[in-house]
């Protein structure tokens, strides 16, 4: 078999290199994983500007939102204004096998879609908790506080699916209608966070820093608008490899991420979109979630200020 070899059109090159360290995979691995799922991937992550993680050899993975310049002009792509650098990000969309391949080729392992379309970058497809256990080996309490995110969601009248973050924890979706503003989704994302951590404070926290977790499960509530979050199906630079996975809320359970990788992912698919087959039909954002979202201060601004008292304090100490 040719370490070389041409599919739709992409040149897809060295696929016998060994993917990183630790991966168990090679390129083409990673590349006939990827075609496997396309028909899957493509529709997660189509018309959004994509971010995804590379590994090159010899190097440590890097984020890249930016499209290089030898980008194929057959790639779509998206102009986004970014405040953070003050410039222009040029975003591609992945909107077809053909894109999804050369991605692959260019050892573009994770695909982290944000929660918006390009043509709609103000109203949100879903609202997300990413659910952040401690550890390593702790993914029995991210599970548990899965089920707690889900009871919150149950007295809210929301319904969501659930998937492996593919690293140590859980990403539950609510599926939304689209006329939710930005602001309002981050909001009742707030409050349904808090909610969820009223049932059991014990296990989990909505304590953005760090040092305040006190070994608990984090809610994160913070991914909303233009935040992203790894898509279902897309696979982690990680040992092993793992794979985004979605699952029933009944058989949440009884699996571990280290049972879905690129070698295992695509047979116990079958051809079949199990996140689409999973998800509930979008519904509205409950006007009471909003409100008491508006009263709970944004975490990460939170979290700046408290961070320049803390500062100031050690100073001044």
């Amino acid at each position: 078999m040719s370490a070389d070899e041409e599919r739709d059109g992409v040149r897809l090159t060295n696929l016998d290199q060994p993917l990183f360290e630790g991966a168990d995979a090679t390129k083409r691995d990673l590349v006939d994983y990827l075609d496997a799922v396309a028909g899957c991937l493509v529709p997660q992550i189509e018309g959004r500007p994509l971010s995804v993680k590379r590994v090159l050899r010899g190097q440590k993975p890097f984020m890249q939102k930016n499209t290089p310049k030898y980008t194929p002009s057959w790639v779509r792509t998206v102009a986004v204004w970014a405040a953070t650098s003050q410039r222009e990000v040029s975003y591609a969309l992945c909107d077809d096998r053909r894109t999804l391949l050369w991605f692959a080729n260019q050892r573009a392992v994770e695909y982290h879609p944000p929660l918006v379309r390009a043509e709609t970058w103000d109203r949100p497809t879903h609202l997300v908790i990413d659910i952040d256990p401690p550890g390593e080996d702790a993914f029995g309490d991210a599970v548990a506080a899965a089920h707690l995110v889900r009871r919150a969601m149950d007295d809210s009248g929301l319904r969501g699916a659930v998937k492996t973050s593919g690293a140590k924890g859980v990403h539950v979706f609510v599926p939304l209608d689209g006329a939710t503003r930005v602001e309002d989704v981050a909001a009742a994302t707030r409050a349904l966070a808090v909610r969820a951590e009223r049932l059991d404070p014990d296990l989990v926290t909505t304590a953005f820093i760090r040092e305040d977790r006190g070994g608990k499960v984090f809610l994160d509530s913070t991914r909303a608008g233009g935040a992203t979050v790894v898509a279902a199906y897309s696979p982690r630079i990680r040992p092993g490899t793992p794979v985004s996975f979605p699952v029933a809320w009944d058989d949440l359970d009884r699996v571990a991420p280290s049972d879905f990788t690129i070698r295992t992912a695509a047979a116990a698919l079958a051809g079949r979109d199990v996140w689409t087959g999973l998800m509930p039909e979008p519904q509205a954002v409950p006007a009471d979630l909003v409100e008491q979202g508006h009263t709970i201060p944004i975490a990460r601004v939170q979290a700046m200020h408290e961070g320049k008292r803390r500062a100031r304090a050690r100073r001044d100490g």
